[in-house]
């Protein structure tokens, strides 16, 4: 009893002072502030309608529709909105848009692994990539963020202009794990090439892989792209290619060379003409794969290359790495 009437003596006297009545009223204040923002905060998170991104349908080889891709996902993060998931290209027929197949996303790569690691990601006309920019800047404000859905148009808008660090798209590329039944077929293509390492009495290094672009649409594109930028270091004949082989180092001999071409080089019985010895040699016809392949599209078949590709990389780097191809 004691202590409440010192309590009220206390309360009576500071209601008498001023200060004690301005502290009293600043407290009160930002008690109000702060529950305010609080209650307010907490109202918009739950309110507030969540927005979308549209890009058209991705299209060319696989690799540019990877890029074209992680362009969207980081278009849509600049934006503060949500990718609605395009069509990928499941043909290369980009100058016949009438051709061309729409594939879904996620028979190409796998869909929960994407959003589970890269949460948050989500014009025909000659634009500077100045001018790209600040329309991109532009539709993050008003009136363009009040509308749910922003739609980007446009011939291939994706492979042009770029505004992003290398290491964003790396980020990107390594959500992009391909389908589980890529990697089954791809497997097995691997299987026959070190059965064939195999038989040619080879037991360490099982195959060298190699991605031929040398069909003749890829070398005027690549010779006009030399020119472009005067310089000689872009493309590869199959003679530059075999040189480049002879200079692996510690690479062992007779060992199987598959080929990752086009089909159309398939015709072409000199691709498999003029290696050295001890190179040998195969495509996807020769290896007994071709039926494989062909029960794919186009892009599904590039991605069972680029498996096939990417795991004698992989297995070439841990050799190296435990010093057996130096031996």
């Amino acid at each position: 009893m004691g202590f409440d009437r010192d309590l009220l003596r206390f309360v009576g006297l500071c209601l008498k002072s001023p200060f004690c009545k301005c502290g009293i009223f600043i407290a009160i204040f930002w008690l109000f502030v702060l529950l305010s923002s609080l209650f307010f905060g907490y109202f918009d998170v739950y309110s507030k309608e969540p927005k979308f991104l549209e890009v058209p349908q991705i299209v060319w080889g696989l690799n540019n529709q990877k890029i074209a891709f992680a362009r969207a996902c980081l278009t849509a993060r600049m934006l503060n909105r949500t990718l609605l998931m395009p069509s990928l290209s499941a043909s290369p027929f980009y100058k016949e848009m009438d051709l061309l197949k729409p594939i879904p996303f996620d028979e190409v790569f796998q869909f929960e692994f994407f959003n589970s690691v890269c949460e948050g990601f989500g014009s025909g006309r000659r634009w500077t990539v100045e001018k790209d920019l600040d329309q991109l800047k532009q539709f993050g404000t008003h009136p363009y963020d009040k509308y749910e859905t922003i739609k980007i148009v446009g011939k291939n808008p994706l492979l042009w202009h770029d505004h992003w660090p290398v290491k964003d798209y790396a980020r990107i590329f390594q959500c992009m794990a391909l389908d589980k039944s890529i990697s089954a077929e791809a497997d097995k293509v691997v299987s026959r090439i070190k059965q064939i390492g195999f038989e040619s009495k080879n037991y360490r290094v099982s195959y060298v892989a190699v991605h031929m672009r040398i069909e003749k649409d890829c070398m005027i594109h690549c010779k006009k792209m030399q020119q472009g930028l005067n310089i000689t270091e872009i493309c590869s004949s199959k003679d530059e290619i075999i040189q480049r082989l002879r200079i692996i180092p510690g690479l062992k001999t007779p060992i199987p060379d598959y080929l990752a071409v086009a089909d159309d080089l398939l015709k072409d019985n000199s691709i498999l003409s003029g290696w050295d010895k001890g190179l040998l040699p195969f495509e996807k016809k020769k290896l007994g794969v071709f039926d494989l392949y062909n029960r794919h599209p186009y892009i599904i078949q590039s991605a069972i290359d680029y498996k096939v590709l990417v795991t004698v990389f992989r297995h070439f780097r841990a050799l190296s790495s435990s010093n057996e191809l130096r031996e």
